[in-house]
């Protein structure tokens, strides 16, 4: 049984992998052709540039070579983690861009999306359990903010009220924890109030269940029955939820990146799009890909430890 347990998972990590590849190829493509397609290009913006100097920047990053050879020369590269040079950083290549700037993108993130479990799961679980009263209406209320208000309007609203009106926060910039309040707590409001509701319904469903029922006729505590035999069920919408929402979180925000001026990875793939910067935009989506792909294998595996039945059901299909 054992080794039929192996075998299983490792055919079907090999299948995963296998997709994987291809999803990957399919982003790179799309991307390079969406990229091409739209006029001009990463040099066409800049001011009286003489057509010789023009021609001469093209033919050292073969702008000039038919598309398909841009297409198989790009390909080549990727094979071999080269994402290739940046048209508008001189001296820095792609790789070293993410490399400077995901760590940033990856501790804002990572406290984000701590916080935004933590407090989540906790106030759906404190919802489900005062279900219709003050307690449930107040979180719920708190969760339909998160879910409404953008998060560079709350952004706004944090600076002004802990950095001018009482202030104990820095606004912006990056040099030390107290930095990473304010922006964590602007990225993390709309998946923690997302984590709320979802939570709070999976909750209240498996509290229908008959299994729980029997627990609780056998004189199992409240307490327990929610935290060890309903929370462990309803957890699994949530788990799916963390691996899209953690390469969301962990590749930086735009715009919460903007308006605290932190030197992450979401700044630069916007501003490579309006800069055209081909390859920076190709390395920072095959990247987030990678992260997205990844982040969805690992749940994958984590599942079966939440629930056996996803096991069984495996190995019925093996």
């Amino acid at each position: 049984m054992k080794r039929k347990e192996d075998r299983t998972m490792f055919l079907y990590m090999i299948k995963r992998i296998c997709g994987a590849i291809v999803v990957l190829w399919a982003v790179i493509t799309i991307t390079f052709g969406l990229m091409h397609a739209i006029p001009g290009g990463p040099f066409t913006e800049e001011k009286k540039l003489p057509p010789a100097v023009l021609a001469n920047i093209e033919e050292r990053y073969h702008l000039n070579d038919p598309l398909l050879t841009q297409y198989g020369d790009y390909l080549k590269h990727v094979a071999v983690l080269d994402l290739g040079p940046s048209f508008k950083y001189p001296g820095q290549t792609v790789n070293e861009i993410i490399a400077e700037s995901m760590p940033v993108s990856a501790q804002l993130g990572l406290i984000s999306l701590v916080l935004a479990l933590g407090t989540g799961v906790t106030a759906g679980l404190l919802a489900a359990w005062r279900k219709n009263t003050w307690m449930d209406y107040a979180l719920m209320l708190g969760a339909t903010l998160g879910v409404s208000v953008p998060s560079f309007i709350l952004a706004a609203v944090l600076i002004q009220l802990f950095a001018f009106t009482w202030p104990v926060l820095p606004a912006a910039m990056w040099k030390g924890p107290a930095y990473a309040v304010l922006p964590a707590l602007a990225l993390a409001a709309h998946p923690t109030a997302f984590i709320m509701r979802l939570t709070r319904s999976s909750v209240l469903d498996a509290l229908s269940q008959d299994y729980i029922k029997t627990a609780r006729s056998r004189g199992v505590s409240t307490w327990r029955l929610l935290v060890h035999h309903a929370l462990r069920n309803a957890l699994l919408p949530v788990v799916s939820y963390i691996g899209p929402l953690a390469a969301a979180l962990l590749t930086g925000s735009f715009i919460v990146e903007s308006i605290f001026a932190i030197p992450g990875l979401g700044r630069h793939f916007v501003t490579s799009i309006y800069n055209r910067d081909y390859t920076v935009i190709l390395g920072i989506t095959i990247f987030y890909s990678f992260l997205i792909i990844f982040m969805n294998l690992i749940i994958d595996l984590i599942y079966p430890l939440l629930d056996p039945r996803i096991r069984l059901q495996n190995h019925k299909e093996g």
